[in-house]
């Protein structure tokens, strides 16, 4: 979904297709006509956006078949799909029936992260639209925090000065510019967006960046505008953002909070879990975080977690459903954020995506049972984030 912001810019809208994984190009292909056609269908559109997840045979698959990439394009131009941005962060294994940890492997101090996301910078240049000389990818933020020291982070460091010269050749011989997008995750090495802007400033090159996502952003209690002000002030590009949410107990002390709570913490994804805490003596902070890396370790008997201020955990919740009381959504930072990012006289960023990978992962009462249920569920969340555009002054196109 495109849209014309009142400066003049085109601001793309999709969403991302790690909802439905899939780990080889038949997959893929089978995602386009079992989800994504749907979709657009069911809103109604003639053409639809779509944030690709290729997992690493999928990318090798296309990168080292020409005719294939071109199969691949043919088949987005033939069910009313175009895709400008990539989902870089997972690397395989993102439909297993346990991720959690395992979605932050390799990291960027590892010769496969540099290798996979050259790849799919390859091939986003050659599935652009005709008219669409720009795209982005969101890729892993350095590193989960544990086991990174000073030589991994040079290694790192080294791989993203790689990448930035490779994305430059690239252009030269395309005359497409892909730019790639830390993505800010609780536990991670960068898991602000305050955390970004020295490894960033560091490099110092426009074609890497920062992906905010709006659940991410929540999770760790970040005033939105404050962010984003800061992420300006350092020249750290946005290069994309991820729309989502998360969850939030406002009382999580309560009994019926917790049992509520309990109901989404589940096996296969990580819920990092925080919470604020009075900053200590001589702190400049206003407030500080306390958190753990799941949400049932939260929830556990004495666990490390106070419950006098409120809970926010890394879930992806649907955007047009908050969860029933007494717990709800953090769809007001997203909200927040979103006015920040387009709703000034220029937009921060040209692309948007709709990031609700845990349909499947939500409470058994929750999920969809049917696929036309979740192509239901994610023309409604694309359907919400459009009227959140146009009501900022953006323009659908056709």
């Amino acid at each position: 979904m495109r849209f014309r912001h009142p400066d003049g810019t085109t601001v793309h809208l999709a969403y991302c297709t790690n909802v439905h994984p899939a780990e080889t190009l038949d997959g893929v292909l089978a995602q386009l006509r079992d989800h994504c056609e749907p979709v657009r269908r069911r809103l109604g559109r003639d053409r639809l956006g779509i944030g690709l997840w290729l997992a690493r045979d999928a990318a090798h698959a296309l990168v080292t078949d020409p005719s294939a990439l071109r199969g691949l394009r043919t088949e987005l131009d033939r069910r009313g799909l175009e895709v400008v941005t990539l989902n870089g962060f997972p690397y395989q294994g993102f439909g297993a029936e346990e991720v959690k940890y395992r979605v932050y492997t390799p990291d960027w101090a590892d010769p496969e992260r540099l290798d996979h996301t050259t790849s799919l910078a390859r091939v986003l240049a050659g599935l652009l639209p005709d008219d669409v000389t720009d795209g982005t990818i969101s890729t892993l933020p350095l590193a989960w925090r544990t086991a990174y020291d000073e030589a991994r982070a040079d290694k790192a460091r080294t791989a993203l000065d790689t990448l930035a010269e490779r994305l430059d050749a690239l252009e030269e011989l395309t005359g497409r510019s892909i730019r790639v997008g830390l993505e800010p995750e609780p536990g991670c090495v960068v898991e602000t967006t305050r955390d970004a802007i020295a490894p960033l400033t560091a490099i110092a090159h426009d074609r890497i960046g920062v992906c905010v996502d709006t659940c991410h952003l929540a999770t760790s209690f970040e005033d939105p505008h404050a962010a984003l002000d800061a992420l300006t002030a350092a020249r750290v590009p946005v290069v994309k953002s991820q729309l989502s949410a998360a969850l939030h107990a406002e009382h999580p002390s309560r009994p019926e909070v917790r049992e509520a709570l309990a109901a989404f913490a589940e096996p296969r994804f990580l819920h990092q879990t925080r919470t604020t805490v009075a900053p200590s003596t001589g702190d400049t902070d206003t407030t500080a975080l306390r958190g753990t890396d799941d949400l049932d370790e939260a929830l556990a008997d004495g666990g490390p977690l106070p419950d006098t201020a409120p809970w926010r955990a890394h879930f992806h919740v649907p955007l047009h459903a908050a969860p029933a009381a007494p717990l709800t959504s953090t769809l007001d930072v997203l909200k927040a954020a979103l006015t920040r990012l387009v709703g000034g006289p220029h937009p921060l960023t040209r692309h948007l995506e709709v990031e609700t990978y845990t349909w499947q992962a939500l409470p058994p009462e929750l999920r969809p049972r049917a696929r036309a249920q979740l192509t239901d569920g994610i023309a409604a969340e694309l359907t919400l984030a459009r009227d959140l555009l146009t009501d900022l002054g953006l323009k659908e196109l056709p």
